[in-house]
């Protein structure tokens, strides 16, 4: 009877993290061999404070519920103790997180990362870490689209302008 618990409990599990696996586009492998509960419990923190999720997973049962998902290229490095980190939108907040944690950190180290589909290894997060976060990217971009935009107005108020002055000095 115990076998059939068991074994409906680890079903279980697979479920929720395939339900959680297919959502997403972007995720980070780590290893945290040697962390204190206290450094986990902190780390956790941290990753629930900017909305993201830090699940630790048996790799067998993560590797099931990765099938037919965005994180089945992730599946070599499903080995050791292995722990999921994530958030919906923002990747490059979780990367700086991440990073900031692994400075200060030893224990903390990536094994690879899911970036909009595409496998990053541990080299390159460091590069995604530096990047400025969405939200600077997308006002730079307003900006950059507003500045023609400025420009034009200014152009086309000239003309008025010239002719308002023009008179001013007929008048005076």
């Amino acid at each position: 009877m115990e076998n059939i618990v068991n074994r409906t409990q680890k079903q279980q599990a697979v479920d929720e993290l395939g339900q959680q696996f297919r959502s997403l586009n972007s995720a980070f492998l780590i290893d945290y061999r040697g962390l204190k509960v206290v450094d986990a419990t902190e780390l956790r923190r941290k990753i629930r404070a900017i909305n993201g999720t830090y699940v630790v997973v048996k790799n067998t049962l993560a590797l099931r519920a990765a099938k037919q998902t965005k994180l089945e290229q992730l599946a070599p490095y499903f080995e050791g103790p292995t722990a999921v980190a994530y958030h919906p939108r923002d990747v490059v907040g979780m990367a700086k997180l991440l990073t900031d944690v692994a400075k200060t950190n030893p224990n903390v180290s990536f094994k690879a990362a899911l970036v909009e589909g595409k496998v990053v290894p541990p080299t390159q997060i460091q590069a995604l870490a530096s990047m400025p976060s969405r939200e600077v990217l997308l006002s730079r971009l307003a900006f950059l689209l507003k500045a023609p935009v400025q420009g034009l107005a200014a152009v086309l108020k000239a003309p008025v302008r010239d002719l308002y002055l023009v008179l001013k000095q007929i008048q005076k």
